[in-house]
């Protein structure tokens, strides 16, 4: 009797997110199969699934890819702050020195940034005057 796999765990061993694999559904990459109300997949085609994925040059579940050319690199003996172009967009990154070593950034090396992160960014139209007062809809 075949064992089934819950997409959670097929995710897990693939090293994506259980959305990533249901976008990959959509594209006709991956075939569920329907438990009830669950996403399985009969785990003698896990080997070759893996294998696939493998293959590919970069699996990732992040969406928010811009690619560009390597600007700037700066090291020094821990870490790298490396800045890309892309497009109208300038984006800089901290990584490991080994990561971008490992990785032969310098600029002019054509890179992608991926960005997936839960970071909140602070903006404001125009810096206020040392001293003014802080706008009402402020005040509790």
């Amino acid at each position: 009797m075949p064992q089934y796999l819950r997409i959670g765990e097929v995710a897990q061993a693939l090293g994506v997110s259980p959305d990533t694999l249901r976008r990959w559904e959509g594209e006709g990459r991956i075939a569920f199969e329907r438990r009830g109300n669950q996403r399985v997949l009969d785990a003698d085609r896990l080997p070759e699934l893996l294998a696939a994925t493998r293959s590919r040059e970069r699996v990732s579940s992040a969406r928010n890819r811009l690619t560009g050319v390597v600007t700037s690199v700066v090291r020094d003996g821990v870490m790298a702050q490396v800045e890309l172009a892309c497009g109208e967009y300038r984006l800089v990154s901290l990584m490991s020195r080994e990561a971008a070593d490992e990785l032969g950034l310098e600029p002019g090396v054509a890179a992608s940034a991926v960005v997936k992160a839960t970071n909140v960014i602070v903006e404001i139209e125009a810096p206020r005057p040392a001293g003014s007062p802080v706008p009402d809809r402020l005040h509790g």
